[in-house]
């Protein structure tokens, strides 16, 4: 029996090259679906306590008379009411259909949004706001009649509304094509320009959503931001600049708890993974490599502090681990010489999107070879991966098999570690499932004597 098991394994060892050459495509095109991802990723500003399940379909009249009364009604109040009762019906995709196939609906829209009463535009505002949100490209293109006025309003005094009009645009900007054609004639550059020198803190945060969307966009390059890429950045600082500013955050979460930090942090770790995603780490010159273990230091007190205080930030902080470990085997020797292994793995049981960064982070080491297999399974990786096997995500359960696939590959006697814990754990089940069943009989003898 063991020597048919092994000679399944046999074959692996005349392909290494092949593997190695997969792996690292399929590493290219999911770092590349990484950066499309945040392209349409959208935001949505709602401060109804009863949130999107109380959205409401409304039917053709209703829209109509919401319209109306918004528009010419008694008081400003009645208008403002018919406003917000437009607005929760607009969270439903249905309504939002309904809603642009009305002629005249969003012209109507917009003039309220230009008039004079405050109240009335900030209500027509989110109206607005809900169709950016829709999934659908024609909402998204009926909203362009209001796009030059949301462009002016970025000038305002009210935060709240300037926060408003910018994750309308950047919603808007997702979408297509086309509207990012009719926002660069009308001035979306110099408008977002203008916003640095806001003095909130939630505006900043909106006009970094903006700029992202827009930089992202696959006319950016051309139109955009003519002759920059990445490599251009990278020979101009850029990346010695986000290093700095990662091992200065790393320092200041451990003096400061401030729970304001991540709204730095996310954006430092996000462009250091698009820089890196398509730069090898190996190419970034000696300077870069000379701070790997303060680097990769660095990270994992970001990640521990992400755990503790703010744990949406944990696949950000991941995915640069990723990057730096993919091509690099200096990143992945640091990750190894300074224990950091164990941490690592305990991250594994949050979140399914968590536990396939860090298997694909392992993947990444064990790929480097046998020198870095032998560091990788003395220890409780065997175990941990146990675990990851019986979770019903295909896609965890996946990862985990290219793990075992590549520690097999260059550390044989890993085989039959496997086979045997992972047989003592299936005996130790079945002997807790037997145990369990001789407790429920007791149960019931005892009920029926009772």
């Amino acid at each position: 029996m063991w020597s048919g098991r092994q000679a399944r394994f046999r074959p692996l060892a005349c392909g290494v090259e092949e593997l190695r050459r997969r792996r690292r495509e399929r590493e290219a095109a999911l770092r590349k679906a990484r950066r499309e991802q945040h392209l349409v990723s959208k935001r949505l500003l709602r401060e109804d306590a009863e949130g999107p399940c109380a959205a409401e379909l409304l039917r053709e009249v209703e829209v109509q008379q919401f319209l109306r009364l918004a528009q010419s009604g008694t008081d400003e109040k009645e208008r403002e009411k018919a406003l917000v009762s437009l607005r929760r019906g607009l969270q439903h995709p249905e309504t939002q259909q309904t809603f642009i196939r009305l002629e005249g609906s969003v012209r109507t829209l917009v003039g309220l949004l230009t008039s004079n009463r405050a109240l009335l535009q900030l209500e027509a505002a989110r109206c607005l706001h809900e169709l950016s949100h829709s999934e659908q490209s024609a909402v998204a293109e009926a909203c362009l009649p209001a796009t030059s006025y949301l462009l002016t309003y970025l000038s305002g005094h009210s935060s709240d509304f300037i926060e408003l009009c910018l994750y309308t645009l950047g919603n808007l900007i997702v979408e297509s094509e086309a509207v990012r054609k009719q926002l660069l004639p009308q001035g979306i550059v110099p408008a977002l320009a203008a916003c640095i020198q806001s003095p909130y803190v939630a505006v900043l945060e909106a006009l970094g959503y903006v700029l992202s969307q827009l930089l992202q966009a696959k006319e950016a390059p051309e139109k955009i931001i003519p002759q920059v890429n990445n490599a251009v950045l990278i020979t101009h600082g850029a990346l010695a600049t986000l290093v700095l500013l990662l091992l200065d955050l790393a320092g200041t979460v451990q003096r400061v708890d401030d729970a304001g930090l991540e709204l730095l942090a996310c954006p430092v770790l996000r462009c250091l993974s698009n820089l890196l995603a398509e730069v090898p780490v190996e190419s970034e010159g000696e300077e870069m490599q000379l701070r790997d273990e303060r680097v990769m230091a660095a990270l994992f007190i970001l990640l521990q502090f992400f755990l503790q205080k703010q744990p949406s930030l944990l696949p950000e902080g991941l995915w640069l681990l990723n990057n730096l470990t993919a091509n690099s085997p200096t990143f992945c020797t640091s990750l190894l010489s300074l224990d950091l292994l164990e941490p690592l793995l305990q991250l594994l049981p949050l979140s399914n999107v968590v536990c396939i960064l860090v298997l694909t982070v392992l993947c990444n080491v064990a790929e480097k070879g046998p020198a870095y297999c032998q560091r990788l399974w003395p220890g409780p990786l065997l175990s941990c991966v146990l675990n990851t096997l019986t979770l019903s995500d295909t896609e965890v359960v996946g990862q985990s098999l290219e793990l075992l696939q590549l520690l097999f590959l260059y550390q044989p006697e890993a085989i039959q570690d496997f086979l045997q814990q992972s047989g003592l754990q299936a005996l130790e089940q079945h002997q807790e499932e037997a145990q369990l069943r001789d407790r429920i009989r007791a149960l019931q003898q005892t009920a029926i004597h009772a």
